[in-house]
């Protein structure tokens, strides 16, 4: 159980840090710790999926209200960007969090290796746009793009930054603006999914202690601490820093992420 914890804080810190620095709530790393941990807590092996998804979800509560705070405060946050995505969010992560209640966890776990090597291709190969270019994008169309990034976050328990982010710089915000309004967008996505998982997961049979529906509670703060502690830490070098090779760095990590999910190891 220690040893639990430990791996937790340590997910939680490198979680935090990428939601300042890329947008990203570090759902993935969060989802991989869990599935290899909760076997070892007696969680039945076709709920290990759906209370890792969950509860990284409730992390990621905290961890982008933590990474929004921060960015809000250097103006980081495009308001009028965020008004048009959040219904759709709240619908998306809604109607993901039911499917995936109602998914095999075989199903689930595929889903969530495949995601991983789709981010991980995004990361390494996806376009640097200029840091000059300004726009707040408004438009019906982020009503449906909302709800679609909504859904896909909810499925495989992330804040949705990998999606966000490349929207919004194709879209001309400037990528550290970009950055600033998926962490605001990831925050709405987390809030609705894991109403939608404590709820699909009610009743469910074989959960450890401090489960509320298929969130794990104890596991969701432990990461959400260390999380909130190094989000603003990553919102600063976003600020200061070049994310590409970072990017490229984890990119690799994610593949290996991915594989090892698909492995069920």
């Amino acid at each position: 159980m220690l040893f639990d914890f430990a791996l937790y804080l340590a997910v939680g810190t490198v979680a935090g840090l990428l939601a300042g620095l890329l947008g990203i709530g570090g759902g993935l790393l969060v989802v991989a710790a869990l599935s290899f941990t909760l076997p070892t807590l007696g969680v039945p092996a076709n709920h290990v999926m759906h209370v890792a998804v969950a509860t990284s979800l409730a992390s990621i509560v905290l961890t982008a209200l933590a990474s929004t705070r921060a960015h809000w405060r250097r103006g980081s946050v495009l308001p009028h960007t965020l008004a048009w995505l959040a219904p759709g969010l709240v619908a998306g992560g809604l109607t993901g969090a039911a499917l995936a209640s109602r998914l095999p966890g075989t199903a689930l776990r595929i889903g969530v290796a495949l995601f991983c090597a789709f981010s991980a291709w995004r990361m390494a190969f996806g376009a640097n746009v200029s840091a000059d270019q300004e726009h707040e994008p408004r438009s019906p169309w982020l009503l449906a793009a909302g709800t679609g990034i909504g859904a896909l976050s909810a499925l495989v328990g992330i804040g949705g930054g990998t999606l966000t982010v490349p929207l919004l710089v194709a879209l001309k915000a400037r990528p550290v603006r970009a950055v600033g309004t998926s962490a605001a967008c990831g925050l709405v996505i987390a809030l609705a999914s894991a109403v939608g998982y404590a709820r699909g997961g009610h009743g469910a049979q074989g959960l450890p202690a401090g489960s509320i529906g298929y969130i794990y509670l104890p596991a969701a703060l432990a990461v959400a601490l260390a999380s909130m502690l190094m989000a603003p830490v990553g919102v600063r070098l976003a600020h200061r820093l070049h994310a590409t090779q970072l990017k490229r760095v984890f990119a690799a990590f994610l593949l290996v992420v991915g594989a090892l999910i698909a492995s069920g190891r």
